[in-house]
């Protein structure tokens, strides 16, 4: 038996954290400090590669900050799948997030110095560290529930709130970077990481077995040579890593971030044609996973669309506030990034009541892929009503809240729901990997959103917006069609 399933708990053993199982909330603070160091991060990267070197900034083109942002924020999420692949196979999911988090505090620690090397060595330590800690703590959520525990969408719906809690962050690492030093706001995304790595240790007793041990495959010498190979293409990776930085120092070759994010968006799009091809058509997998592999990808298609408008809210909706907004309050200029704790607010006030209107509607409540269609809906219609606004400045802040809470009512159709579903389709054997599956959608609406940014000062806001409206509406009326045979191919997953 998988070790997966021998580790279930018994269905309803444990109800000491509101109803739902103690280490719920291990994970819930671990992943609430992690978001606060994340999304405190986030609201400062634009607005400080931006600001001119009178202020501390990085005097970067809005195109090349664009693009850096949309590389960091995607591969953010992209090691999510091998990092899902390394807690599976070799050292479980209980340490990679540990590990993680451990990386994650020392990346925004190498943000807050002034070198630029420190800068990029910062933002790799964030990916590598990202990767390793988000698809796990997920993983593990799901490893709480037994495989027909009711309770698993409410407790994914309390989990993402805790989520958004730390996204508050904005609220203080923005006042700092925007208001005192742009580094000292890093360093303070540092602190919050630092605590939530603290906590968890502490706490790590009461998930019990879920998450600790990788999956064993029947053949040990299966398992040493997948180690093996694991080292070899990491030491590859960072040597390949080490060459072109080498080259292009003596300007041998001429790198730019625009060009290595372009780069990017083809890998993304191999690797997600090479994951699904692998996933629907190789012999590896049953009839039954193959279709629900199938299901996946038009979640993780109707995902990666969503999250190229959502994410937005970093790059170029961050510009937006800080350029075309009205930020005056009784003669005070509140920091741009404060908007970016808009979007938490929202989804606190929402979160309970989703969680509780899916319980509410039992058999009522709709499919997952009829979520999703809801989702895209609403963040599409999140920028379209910015398109009368976009062509002035000094515009009420007001657009951009109600825009917010559009694209927040959309969230909560698709992103939790999103991420119980994967623990529901995944097999038992590639949990890690098929979370790591989810989180690649989100790296290429990332980069989708990064790019976006890129075109802020180039492309028209009303047509950007524009575009970034239509697109997401025109997927919601495409899912709606395919929700029927959707449903078929997750074969009784609802």
């Amino acid at each position: 038996m998988e070790q997966a399933l021998v580790n279930a708990p018994p269905e309803h053993s444990d109800t000491s954290f509101f109803g739902h199982p103690r280490g719920l909330a291990t994970l819930f603070f671990t992943e609430m400090w992690e978001r606060y160091s994340y999304y405190g991060t986030r609201a400062l990267l634009i607005l400080y590669m931006t600001a001119g070197l009178q202020t501390g900034g990085m005097n970067f083109s809005v195109m090349k900050s664009g693009a850096i942002y949309g590389f960091y924020t995607a591969m953010v999420y992209l090691l999510s799948l091998p990092g899902g692949w390394v807690a599976d196979r070799i050292i479980g999911q209980q340490r990679a997030v540990l590990f993680g988090g451990i990386l994650i505090a020392a990346g925004n620690l190498c943000l807050a110095s002034p070198s630029l090397a420190a800068f990029y060595s910062g933002l790799a330590l964030l990916i590598f560290g990202t990767g390793l800690l988000k698809p796990n703590v997920s993983t593990i959520v799901g490893q709480l529930y037994g495989p027909n525990d009711k309770r698993r969408d409410a407790g994914f719906s309390i989990f993402y709130m805790g989520i958004n809690l730390g996204a508050f962050s904005p609220l203080i690492v923005g006042w700092v970077g925007e208001k005192v030093n742009w580094r000292l706001g890093f360093a303070t995304s540092a602190i919050g990481m630092l605590i939530g790595v603290v906590q968890y240790l502490i706490t790590s007793k009461y998930l019990g077995e879920a998450g600790r041990h990788p999956t064993r495959s029947a053949s040990p010498e299966k398992d040493r040579s997948q180690k093996r190979n694991a080292g070899f293409l990491a030491g590859a990776g960072v040597l390949a890593f080490v060459v072109l930085a080498a080259l292009n120092s003596r300007g041998t070759i001429h790198i730019t971030a625009v060009s290595v994010s372009n780069a990017l968006g083809w890998v993304l799009l191999a690797i997600a044609i090479a994951v699904f091809a692998w996933m629907i058509l190789t012999k590896g997998w049953s009839t039954t996973e193959r279709k629900r592999a199938a299901a996946i990808l038009v979640l993780f298609i109707a995902s990666c669309v969503f999250w190229g408008a959502y994410e937005q809210a970093g790059s170029s909706l961050n510009l937006f506030a800080e350029r075309n907004t009205n930020r005056h309050v009784l003669g005070y200029q509140f920091p741009a990034s404060w908007f970016q704790w808009i979007q938490p607010l929202f989804v606190l006030m929402l979160a309970p009541l989703f969680a509780w209107l899916w319980v509410r509607l039992g058999k009522r409540e709709p499919s997952s892929p009829a979520k999703f269609s809801v989702g895209l809906l609403f963040v599409g219609l999140s920028f379209l009503v910015l398109v009368p606004p976009a062509a002035h400045t000094g515009v009420s802040p007001n657009w951009l809240n109600f825009a917010y809470f559009l694209s927040v009512v959309g969230e909560m159709c698709l992103s939790p729901v999103g991420l119980s579903a994967m623990t529901k389709l995944a097999p038992a054997r590639a949990a890690g990997f098929v979370m790591g599956v989810w989180f690649l959608s989100l790296s290429i609406g990332n980069w989708l959103a990064g790019r976006a940014g890129s075109l802020f000062e180039s492309m028209p806001l009303p047509k950007l917006f524009g575009i970034s409206g239509v697109v997401p509406v025109l997927a919601a009326v495409v899912l709606a069609l395919l929700i029927k045979p959707t449903k078929r191919l997750m074969s009784g997953v609802s």
